[in-house]
């Protein structure tokens, strides 16, 4: 397997390649074909949705070459005195393309001086320069800046995208993932496909076999055991508060992500949900979990003294939302439990 990172290896390098944002890209195909190009854009949204490599992309459709194109990391380059170094430079002419282009990623660390600094350039550059601003932190970018800029939201992709993506990348490289494993990779991403990427390149690098197995990707990532979420969905469903903290706890002794934790049983329980409403539709939702699962989520589906209904899942959807805000991880998902055993 190569030493390259398998983000930057399978990054997109055409509009075509690029996944789940095609209501950007769209956009920016068609400026390009029309001609009409703004001399600023602001892309916003989550790490690793791809607004660096669409950036990149825009760039090259438009003719501009390496000595033409400059990245900046605002993380590093925040200073009033690096704006004013650019605010100079920008005035020289491309050395071989139509326009020169400045990426500068994460730029909600800009300082308030360095803003200030940048303002007067960014609202009249020279024709010959286009900015485009990427950031995670939109809120933080001044109101002054953004509405000089033409705006893109990058979505999360699904994780039906993401499963998608990883096993295929798994492929090009030679091995197999089970579909439980793609999906458990995608739930563990969160949105990223950097860190989707990311967790298959640890992957690959233990299996023997070349055959990714949920054990594998539960070994590596640390993701809780399926018996550890299977045990607290199971107390839910007897109304057996002992056995649901003590899941809880043994989850907390291994040193589980209470967030992710909890996402897992969401996943679970909506599928106890839907196989119980929806029973037809049980083998598509068999391509998602382990064989094991399925067989242990449809039998508990199907157990008509099961306390697992839909204010099950609101509960644990609300008490997901308390877990990074609670200075006690664990304590929203054993409220949540107590509260739902007791009514």
């Amino acid at each position: 397997m190569s030493d390259t990172a398998l983000y930057r290896k399978y990054r997109p390098h055409h509009f075509s390649d690029v996944i789940g944002q095609e209501h950007i890209v769209k956009v920016l195909e068609a400026s390009v074909s029309s001609g009409h190009i703004s001399h600023a854009y602001l892309f916003s949204g989550s790490r690793g949705t791809g607004k660096t490599s669409l950036a990149r992309i825009f760039a090259e459709s438009l003719g501009t070459s390496t000595n033409d194109l400059s990245e900046i990391d605002a993380a590093s380059n925040n200073g009033v005195d690096e704006v004013r170094a650019l605010n100079e430079a920008v005035s020289v002419l491309p050395f071989e393309s139509k326009y020169k282009v400045y990426i500068f990623d994460e730029v909600h660390m800009f300082s308030k001086s360095a803003w200030n600094a940048l303002l007067k350039t960014l609202e009249e550059p020279p024709q010959h320069v286009i900015f485009i601003l990427a950031t995670t932190e939109i809120d933080k970018v001044p109101e002054t800046i953004v509405s000089r800029c033409q705006t893109f939201t990058f979505r999360k992709p699904s994780q039906e995208i993401l499963a998608t993506v990883v096993k295929n990348v798994a492929k090009k490289e030679g091995y197999t993932l089970e579909p439980a494993s793609s999906d458990l990779i995608a739930i563990l991403a969160d949105g990223s496909f950097r860190d989707a990427l990311g967790i298959v390149q640890k992957i690959l690098g233990i299996s023997k076999d070349k055959k990714i197995s949920i054990e594998e990707v539960e070994m590596v990532t640390g993701a809780p055991r399926s018996e550890l979420v299977n045990g607290f969905i199971e107390a839910l469903s007897e109304k057996n508060s002992e056995k649901g903290i003590g899941a809880i706890q043994k989850a907390l002794k291994q040193n589980v992500d209470m967030k992710i934790y909890a996402k897992l049983i969401l996943m679970k329980l909506r599928f106890v949900l839907l196989m119980k409403f929806a029973p037809a539709l049980a083998n598509e939702f068999s391509l998602h979990i382990s064989k094991e699962d399925f067989e242990y989520l449809k039998i508990l589906s199907q157990k008509k003294e099961s306390h697992i209904s839909s204010t099950t899942l609101l509960e644990l959807l609300n008490a997901y939302d308390l877990i990074g805000r609670s200075y006690i991880p664990e304590l929203p998902l054993e409220i949540a439990l107590v509260k739902l055993l007791t009514q």
